[in-house]
């Protein structure tokens, strides 16, 4: 019994520094995207900022884009939830509990298909 209750608490454990990470890294992207683009003279919220584009982002990046970055910390924000999902599924399937194995790919696959609902109406 002991070795499940550890069990549960290093997934647990694992799951929030996971979450955690995804929270700063948004953070800091998201920060040297708004720096960049307000030292630059220009705002996040005006008109004219490129739309997102996932080709485009590698460019950026490398470019050193205020962009880049901005759209690279929303990406991180809106991907950290799924990354958590998929983390917990590995870790119930590793365990063995089937039912949340399957309360987790039945989540992952409801994030799949709100992805594939909005890029199919860009």
């Amino acid at each position: 019994m002991g070795g499940q209750r550890s069990d549960r608490v290093d997934l647990e454990r694992g799951l929030g520094r996971l979450l955690t990470t995804g929270t700063y890294l948004t953070v800091v992207l998201v920060g040297l995207g708004v720096a960049g683009m307000v030292l630059g003279g220009r705002s996040p919220l005006e008109p004219g900022v490129p739309p997102f584009d996932p080709a485009r982002l590698p460019a950026d990046l490398a470019a050193g884009r205020a962009e880049g970055y901005l759209w690279l910390g929303i990406v991180v924000a809106i991907s950290t939830p799924a990354a958590r999902v998929a983390a917990a599924l590995l870790g119930y399937a590793g365990r063995g509990e089937r039912t949340m194995v399957a309360v987790s790919a039945a989540v992952l696959a409801v994030i799949a298909l709100g992805v594939l609902l909005a890029l199919g109406t860009g």
